[in-house]
C-alpha cells in the first residue's frame, strides 16, 4: 500500500464526540473545549508530544505520522465507543476529543491529543487511558523516526505503539 496516498485527513462526528486525523498542528485549547458540557466534573486531557531522546538513547530531530485514514478513524470511533460502553455501562453524559496528527511532528509539538469530559474525575481518566491504549495498539497509524546525525534513509516506519 501506498502510504502517501492512503494518508489524507479525516474527520469522523459522532455523538459522543469528534475523532480527527489532520495534517495540521493540534490545536490543543479548542479540542479541550469541544468535550465541555454542562453534566461534566471534570475533562481528562493526555497530550503526546515528540520527546528529544528515543528509547535508545538517540537524539529524535522528528517524527512522521502516516496513516490509512479512511480505516484509522473508523478504527478511532470504535474505541471511543468500545471505551464508553465499558467505562460507562450506563447512559453517559461523557464527551470525547480523538484528535491525531499526520505528516512531520517536530520535536515539542503535539501528536495526540485526547479529551475526554464526565460528571467524575475517576472515570474522566480511565476513559482517557484507554482510548489512549486502544489507539496505539489498534489504529492503522504509522510513525517514522528521523535521528539527528543519521541519513533519512536509515529512518524506519514503526507501529504506533
Amino acid at each position: 500500500m501506498d502510504l502517501n496516498s492512503a494518508s489524507i485527513d479525516a474527520r469522523l462526528e459522532l455523538p459522543l464526540g469528534i475523532c480527527d486525523l489532520s495534517y495540521s498542528n493540534l490545536d490543543v485549547q479548542a479540542i479541550i473545549s469541544s468535550v465541555g458540557n454542562p453534566g461534566a466534573g471534570g475533562i481528562a486531557v493526555f497530550i503526546g508530544v515528540t520527546r528529544k531522546d528515543n528509547i535508545d538513547g538517540k537524539v529524535v530531530a522528528r517524527l512522521e505520522y502516516q496513516a490509512y485514514s479512511k480505516l484509522a478513524i473508523k478504527t478511532m470511533a470504535k474505541v471511543i465507543q468500545d471505551v464508553n460502553a465499558s467505562v460507562f455501562p450506563s447512559t453517559s453524559m461523557a464527551r470525547y476529543a480523538l484528535h491525531h496528527r499526520l505528516g512531520v511532528v517536530p520535536v515539542g509539538e503535539p501528536s495526540i491529543v485526547i479529551a475526554v469530559s464526565a460528571p467524575h474525575r475517576k472515570e474522566c481518566f480511565l476513559a482517557c487511558e484507554s482510548v489512549l491504549e486502544r489507539v496505539k495498539k489498534e489504529c492503522q497509524i504509522w510513525k517514522r523516526e528521523f535521528y539527528q546525525g543519521e541519513s533519512d534513509v536509515v529512518a524506519e516506519w514503526k507501529a504506533n505503539q
